[in-house]
């Protein structure tokens, strides 16, 4: 029976108690021998740090631990090297000191392994500085560090600048002594979420590889197609034999749900291994990634930006985008794209990268996700609204789908709604609408301008018209006058044209007008 290592970060945990292992160890070989200061950006529980596990095990000479691997073949001296492993990821950063508090746990622990005085008088960076030198010193071989989640506390504390700026600061004094120890120092390996350009973080640490993008470290985390037939090939057909499937119909399914990550153009597609490990240890299909907590700050960053969510699917953006976070934060793309809410769909050499959802557990847990913050409704009640209006859109019943709406938008919070008002409605809606799982456009170009809703089923076309402030009746007005019905004159679908009055000072719609489409000629 395979033993699936669901949460278990440690490689020697992993090798000894004989879990499943995607080996990515020639990668670890290729970058020891190649050069010595990386970076990588992934999404989280992408497998980051079983890969710093798996480098701190190479590093201090564990061979055991590799028996059948790749790396086996490739490596011939196994030297042991003191290797120091910063992970920033077991704590919450709620002010100044917490950071500190973190650094000052590792260099107790590292300053008490080689014999050292803490000195609490010296600052981070000091102490960093002189555990390097007294542990090469006193091995004689060079020193690793492994660097896990660095950008956890800057991340923790993104709408929070002061405190934000204080990490940022006390990050980057610490990391600058890297480059001033380069004699004392094998392997640097850095690793977390995002990547942070202007804050200046590494800016004294100049010379690290970035292989976030690197087309030869695309797979270094995560499971290709080649690697999910190669281990998992057999929890494939239990999977399928647990559904009533087919094994090809499992696959489909599989890359449907948990695969399309893309970390530069052209390149293979990666499944999220958190989520593909779950669903063959529980043969069901299900989102865990989003189980496992998405941040708030990604929805602060969309509402205090106005950010139009129909934008996000198949938006352009050039690689200066994609490579690095600013500290201003007025654009979130960078930030969903580096968090794995979006990636590269494909690539034009004038427009540049075009961006989308990797799959569907992201695109329905991130607009799931978002309901409660843009309608006021708890998480628990979402569903069944979702259902009432689900059958309303499925029986051709706009005036039902219209009063859900309402009684779920009334009483919104001020606290809610986006300072864009009109925005903000619009982005409600169709949040909802692609909730319920139709073929949904927004802001769809016609001849004589732009459909703000156009939703489609099997028996029925929706056109929408929203207006704020002003009456439902102009919105059903402009909808004629403008012939937005006109591109589906030949379609046998019932259609309806519907005009919405949204106030803005209720915050939810204030009237609506509907009209059954007669597909008789125009006449201009």
């Amino acid at each position: 029976m395979m033993k699936y290592p669901i949460g278990i970060q440690s490689f020697a945990d992993i090798r000894k108690r004989g879990f499943v292992y995607a080996d990515k160890t020639a990668f670890i070989y290729r970058m020891a021998l190649m050069g010595k200061y990386y970076f990588l950006s992934r999404p989280r529980r992408f497998g980051k740090s079983l890969l710093v596990s798996t480098m701190e095990a190479y590093f201090l000479g564990q061979k055991d631990l590799f028996k059948g691997l790749a790396i086996e073949k490739l490596e011939t001296e196994w030297k042991t090297y003191p290797v120091l492993h910063l992970d920033l990821n077991a704590r919450n950063y709620e002010d100044e000191e917490s950071l500190k508090a973190e650094l000052n746990k590792h260099l107790v622990m590292w300053e008490q392994g080689y014999g050292m005085t803490t000195d609490s008088n010296l600052a981070p960076e000091e102490r960093f500085y002189n555990v390097i030198h007294t542990a090469y010193k006193q091995s004689g071989e060079q020193v690793v560090v492994l660097v896990d989640e660095y950008d956890k506390p800057l991340l923790s504390t993104i709408d929070n600048k002061p405190l934000h700026d204080a990490y940022r600061n006390t990050l980057k004094a610490f990391f600058s002594v890297l480059k001033s120890l380069d004699a004392c120092i094998r392997f640097v390996f850095i690793t977390g979420v995002s990547k942070f350009s202007h804050v200046s973080i590494f800016s004294d640490l100049n010379n690290l590889d970035d292989i976030t993008m690197d087309p030869r470290y695309v797979d270094i985390c995560g499971i290709s197609e080649e690697e999910l037939h190669i281990y998992f090939d057999d929890s494939i057909r239990e999977l399928a034999d647990a559904n009533g499937m087919t094994f090809e119909e499992a696959c489909e399914r599989l890359r449907k749900q948990y695969d399309g990550y893309h970390f530069r153009q052209n390149s293979v597609g990666i499944y999220n291994p958190f989520s593909l490990l779950n669903t063959f240890a529980k043969k069901e299909f299900n989102d865990y990634w989003f189980k496992t907590g998405t941040p708030t700050f990604l929805v602060k960053l969309l509402q205090q930006n106005d950010y139009e969510l129909h934008d996000l699917k198949g938006i352009y953006v050039d690689g200066d985008v994609l490579s690095s976070v600013d500290e201003g934060y007025d654009d979130p793309v960078p930030v969903l794209f580096q968090s794995g809410y979006l990636t590269i769909a494909g690539y034009d050499p004038e427009l540049g990268y075009r961006l989308d959802f990797p799959n569907q557990e992201v695109e329905r847990g991130f607009f799931r996700f978002l309901m409660p913050y843009y309608t006021s409704q708890q998480q628990s009640s979402v569903r069944g609204i979702l259902n009432k209006m689900t059958s309303a859109v499925k029986q051709g019943n706009p005036d039902d789908l219209l009063q859900t709406i309402q009684t779920m938008l009334a009483g919104r919070s001020y606290m809610v709604a986006g300072a864009d008002k009109e925005k903000d409605f619009q982005n409600t809606l169709y949040l909802i609408f692609v909730m319920l799982g139709y073929n949904v456009q927004v802001e769809q170009a016609t001849s004589q301008g732009r459909i703000d809703i156009t939703i489609q089923t099997k028996d029925y076309i929706y056109i929408i018209e929203l207006k704020l402030d002003k009456t439902a009746e102009e919105a059903l007005r402009q909808i004629k006058d403008n012939h937005y019905a006109l591109p589906f004159q030949t379609d046998k679908r019932k259609l309806y044209l519907i005009g919405v009055n949204f106030s803005s000072e209720t915050r939810t719609v204030e009237k609506w007008v509907t009209e059954e489409h007669s597909r008789w000629v125009f006449a201009f």
